[in-house]
Parts: C-alpha cells; sequence; structure tokens
C-alpha cells in the first residue's frame, strides 16, 4: 500500500504529514473552484458551471504538493479532458518523488443545474485518502440511506421504509412525525416519497445534489434527520468518506448499472455487485481527508459572497485520523492598496 507522506520518511509521520500539510492545500483546491463556479451562478448554463469548477480544480491540483491519482472523477479518460479517473495529479518539481502518494475523488461542482438556476445547495467537493482508501465505483446509480452518528447500525436497505423510519426516531429519541427526510425529486422515488408520507415523517425534496444533504443529516442543528433513495455512485463514496469524518452512518448498494458497468467492476475491485456497503467500506481508509465549498447557500454551508475588495467562501475541512472538522470562513482580498476590512 502506498504511503501517504514522503517515502523516506517513517510511518508514524503519516499522519502528521497529511492532515498538516494537505488539509489545507485541498481546501485551496475547493475554494478556488467555488468561486470560479460561483461567477456563473443563475446564468442558467449547467454545462459551463461544471466546466470552470473542474478546469480550476485541475488547475490549482497542480500546485499541490502531492503525487495524487483521480480514483473517482470527471470520467474516463476518453469521456474527459481531465480529473478523469486514473489522472496523476499534483505539483511536478524536482521534489515530486518525495510528495505524498493520494487517492483522490472528486465533485468539481456537485449540484451544477442549483449552480447554473441560483438554487440552494451547490458545492465543490473532493475526499482523499492513501491507496485503497476509495472504493472505485462506477458511474452508475447507488441506493442509499445516511443517517447520524446516533443511528449507527439501525438502519438497513432490505427492511421496509416505514421500519426505518421508526429506528431513526427512536435513536433520536423522537417521534417520526418529526422526522425530516431528504429524497431526491424523482419518478424513481414515487414509491418511497408514499412510504416516508404514510409513515408520518416530513421531506424536504431536493431537485439535485444529494452529497450536501448527507452530510447535514450528520450534524446536528442542520434540520435534516436522514437522506434516502437512488442517488450517483461516485457521489454516495464521497458521501462515505464524510461519514468516517464526522461518525455518521451509511449503507448503500449499486444499482441501475449496465452490462459494460458490471464488466468493469471487476476490474476496479467490486466482485458482488449486489453486497450492501457500509461506509466503512465505501471509503476504508484510514487517513481520510474531506473538504468542500459551498457555491450556493445551504443549511450547512453559506455560499460564495463577492464584494469590493474580494470574495468571502465558507467550507468545511475534516480529518479523520485526528478527528477534526473545522468550518473555515475565508476572506479572499483582492490586489489593492486600499483595502478595508470589516469585522462582522
Amino acid at each position: 500500500m502506498a504511503t501517504l507522506v514522503p517515502k523516506m520518511h517513517v510511518e508514524e509521520n503519516i499522519t502528521t504529514n497529511l492532515e498538516s500539510d494537505l488539509a489545507l492545500e485541498l481546501l485551496r483546491v475547493v475554494e478556488a473552484a467555488a468561486i470560479a463556479s460561483a461567477r456563473t451562478m443563475g446564468q442558467g448554463d449547467r454545462k459551463r458551471a461544471d466546466q470552470v469548477a473542474t478546469e480550476t480544480m485541475r488547475r490549482v491540483m497542480e500546485t499541490v504538493p502531492m503525487q495524487g491519482k483521480i480514483v473517482i472523477g470527471e470520467g474516463e479518460r476518453d469521456e474527459a479532458p481531465m480529473l478523469y479517473i486514473g489522472e496523476k495529479v499534483g505539483r511536478k518539481d524536482a521534489n515530486t518523488a518525495a510528495y505524498p502518494e493520494v487517492n483522490i475523488a472528486v465533485d468539481p461542482l456537485e449540484g451544477t443545474n442549483l449552480c447554473a438556476t441560483g438554487e440552494p445547495g451547490s458545492i465543490c467537493v473532493l475526499a482523499a485518502s492513501e491507496e485503497g482508501g476509495l472504493l472505485h465505483a462506477p458511474d452508475c446509480y447507488m441506493e442509499k440511506i445516511v443517517v447520524g452518528p446516533s443511528c449507527k447500525e439501525k438502519v438497513s436497505l432490505d427492511v421496509p421504509v416505514e421500519e426505518n423510519l421508526k429506528a431513526i426516531a427512536n435513536a433520536m429519541n423522537r417521534d417520526v412525525e418529526d422526522l425530516v427526510i431528504i429524497v431526491l425529486d424523482r419518478p424513481r422515488h414515487e414509491k418511497l416519497i408514499q412510504e416516508i408520507r404514510a409513515a408520518g415523517a416530513r421531506i424536504k425534496l431536493i431537485s439535485d445534489g444529494d452529497l450536501a444533504p448527507g452530510i447535514a443529516a450528520a450534524v446536528i442543528g442542520t434540520g435534516i434527520h436522514a437522506v434516502m433513495g437512488i442517488g450517483g455512485a461516485p457521489e454516495g463514496v464521497i458521501t462515505a468518506a464524510a461519514m468516517r469524518c464526522l461518525n455518521g452512518y451509511m449503507v448503500g448498494r449499486l444499482t441501475g448499472y449496465t452490462d459494460s458497468q458490471k464488466a468493469r467492476m471487476a476490474k476496479m475491485g467490486i466482485t458482488d455487485p449486489n453486497r450492501v456497503y457500509t461506509a466503512d467500506e465505501l471509503a476504508p481508509g484510514q487517513n481520510i481527508i474531506f473538504a468542500a465549498t459551498g457555491v450556493t447557500e445551504s443549511s450547512m454551508l453559506p455560499g460564495v459572497r463577492f464584494f469590493r475588495e474580494g470574495v468571502r467562501t465558507s467550507s468545511i475541512v475534516m480529518k479523520m485520523a485526528s478527528h477534526k472538522v473545522r468550518f473555515i470562513d475565508s476572506i479572499h482580498l483582492e490586489d489593492k492598496p486600499d483595502i478595508k476590512i470589516r469585522f462582522v
């Protein structure tokens, strides 16, 4: 297994090097991507929003001192010009061989439609870990349930929806009627929506992007108690990385895959397409870093804000090994001689 530190360093330095040096470097990556995509917010062009986020993320990654490999990205090499699966990223200089080796999962702009229409919930996000620390998920769908720490091992994909809702309510010491469940507004979820409502829980339908709500479900005070339904498998792995850092819980099972995707699964290390994964299995790494910056506002992260002196961003950076979760409010100043900072 590749290490996350320069090869000449001893093993006990792995966590220190990764977390001290890389976490803030990776924060730079998602901040820059968020600022770039926010400039396209509300312009109705989802493809351009995603393009500028991807291009910016890739460009800034080239300044990060790491030997990075994309394991979840924008697709295969023939489908994506950059941040494709298998692409090598990181600073290239005389010291490259000494930089840490890192597997990276990216979603340059989760919620492209949300950004294009100015709706809440779009974020720029990535997760990093040691070699083998993130499942190489095919670009298919995943059936998921995401909950917070108090609901660990209380939910299952193989029991009725009502039973899961009762288990969540009991674990949180509340009534089912008090629960708020996030569900993607898709025709495939008609039955799920009916069952949740029949059980008495409330639903918050979202048009796109179940990754940010998944993170919010594991954080107390967001007003979100679970995410249920079928979303993207790559996003499921990134959500699992966040759950590892937040002590949350998640179960997921691949679905909606094509014959060609199934044939590729074995090469990606997936031998049983019907397996139910937990977050620990989707993101088994021991040195996971997760970083996300809000593009448009959400229940947890305000969006990018532009003002005369510069740009303000809100981010979350999580480091599993040291049990640290940081909410970071940053001001990126313009290079002007008359800059003034206001305390708010």
